[in-house]
């Protein structure tokens, strides 16, 4: 093992702001989405056996894309997809809620994402119980049965009620039990707050703002405020958890439209977060509240009434300070798409490339994680020609304190047939590992992502055609906030 201490390789490795080369960081997320078996399982009831294929052929197929971080929905309905002492596991695993399965399903998520070199953020839903009350039946020891005055119904859907303490007070438990016992990069939070509107129908929490008004008079200001209650302690139930655990939110594209507030988007959506979610999203970026928020753009550039590009540049420069992160419709693409627009993997290559062309904006989400699977080569040619070709690493948190990782230590290579296998141990805040290939006995540019070969939370590597006598190999480290270590040659 040789230390690399020449001064050239630091400066390199630190930084090359001024690079045409891809980026070396950048978000790649695809959402897993749980509810009504979207992505995984792909129905209740399969073995075990059948559900950790299922996950495991999902994450090879995003690793194949060079996608580097997975949105787990692991709570989707007051429910659980990791082992609750709060909440019964979900009924979309086994088929009925409160039996769980015979294996640990975040867990799982987290040791093989891991092994691919990929982040795990986890998917909450604040409110929602049920979102059929006609079909779904709760387990018998679902807080609903203890605590039935927290929670309401509007239209068929079950909800915690937002508007009392006790609601914020569970919510904020469920997140602590989960940043305590499992090690995770990130909570995140979709759109759905106070759920979107039913014509005709008001939502049923007068009897909640009648008993705990606080100051308030109006009742959207109520409810707004009940909304930042919950983000506000949410976050702080983070900090006194595990405080370089991130806090994200993905919510609906449009904050307010601009015929509603001089600071909103030029567009005429039919719902916003401000007016309709009651979630104000810029205040929570301003406040630090959150550390990374992904609106979802699930339109198309050019699209009238709420245009990709529009909406793009202006949460790009309403960023606060907050690492943002776009949306981006992927289960649109069909070729019978309504909107010509959808029929071709054009629309997503190009949203892409627009998104990066905005220093502001720090990478992309894309709902769902099947849809890579589906697509196939489809969408896998032109995004693996130039958009993904090389592997990215995640952006570093901006408002978490970040954690720096010593050097992998003892590294070593050995060399079985045309196979080098390459073996290391952790050093001090090692979560993950870079390895790094060059053209032998140049060693260059460790800022360019045509240079790493490997991403992953193992210690041991083997690289099949490894051809020792053209290339060599270096290592660094990840924190848990994908901070990067000095690195260490083979």
């Amino acid at each position: 093992m040789k230390s690399l201490k020449f001064l050239i390789l630091i400066l390199l490795f630190q930084t090359n702001i001024f690079s045409q080369q891809p980026a070396k960081r950048e978000m790649r997320a695809a959402w897993i989405s749980t509810v009504d078996n979207i992505d995984w399982p792909s129905k209740p009831g399969l073995s075990d056996k059948e559900m950790k294929s299922e996950m495991i052929t999902i994450l090879e197929n995003l690793r194949s894309y060079n996608l580097n971080t997975v949105v787990f929905q692991i709570r989707p309905t007051a429910d659980a997809y990791y082992k609750s002492t709060k909440e019964p596991a979900s009924h979309w695993i086994t088929g009925t809620q409160g039996v769980a399965p015979g294996f640990d399903p975040l867990q799982l998520m987290i040791d093989e994402a891991g092994k691919r070199g990929m982040s795990v953020h986890v998917w909450l839903n604040p409110y929602r119980v049920q979102k059929d009350t006609t079909n779904e039946v709760l387990s018998k020891n679902h807080l609903f049965f203890k605590k039935p005055e927290l929670f309401l119904t509007y239209g068929k859907t079950r909800y915690f009620n937002p508007g009392y303490k006790e609601t914020r007070d569970f919510v904020a438990s469920v997140v602590g039990e989960i940043v305590r016992n499992y090690d995770i990069q990130a909570i995140h939070m979709d759109d759905y707050f106070y759920p979107y509107k039913i014509a005709g129908q008001e939502f049923p929490d007068q009897a909640a703002f009648a008993k705990e008004p606080r100051q308030f008079k109006d009742k959207d200001d109520w409810r707004r405020d009940n909304v930042d209650l919950i983000i506000k302690q949410i976050r702080d139930t983070i900090i006194a958890n595990k405080p370089d655990v991130e806090f994200g939110i993905s919510p609906f594209g449009v904050w307010r439209n601009i015929a509603k507030d001089s600071q909103g988007s030029n567009t005429v959506a039919g719902a916003t977060n401000y007016d309709d979610l009651y979630a104000n999203i810029l205040k929570w970026q301003k406040e630090n509240w959150i550390d990374y928020v992904t609106p979802q753009l699930y339109w198309h550039i050019g699209f009238d009434r709420a245009n990709f590009e529009v909406l793009a540049k202006w949460w790009a420069a309403h960023k606060y300070g907050a690492n943002v992160y776009i949306g981006h419709g992927v289960y649109k693409l069909s070729k019978t798409a309504k909107e010509v627009e959808w029929r071709s993997p054009d629309q997503i290559v190009k949203q892409i490339e627009m998104v990066r062309s905005m220093p502001l904006l720090d990478g992309s989400m894309h709902f769902t994680a099947t849809n890579f699977l589906k697509k196939g080569d489809t969408l896998r040619k032109p995004l693996m020609e130039k958009q993904y070709k090389y592997i990215a690493l995640t952006p570093e948190a901006n408002r978490v304190t970040r954690i720096k990782p010593q050097p992998p230590i003892n590294a070593s290579i050995a060399q079985k047939g045309g196979t080098a296998v390459l073996t290391w141990k952790a050093g001090v805040n090692n979560q993950k590992y870079v390895i790094y290939r060059f053209p032998k006995s140049k060693i260059t540019d460790f800022s360019n992502p045509e240079n790493i070969y490997y991403v992953t939370t193992a210690t041991k590597l083997e690289v099949p055609n490894a051809n020792l006598q053209q290339y060599t190999y270096a290592i660094t480290a990840l924190s848990n906030t994908q901070t990067e270590s000095s690195p260490i040659q083979f």
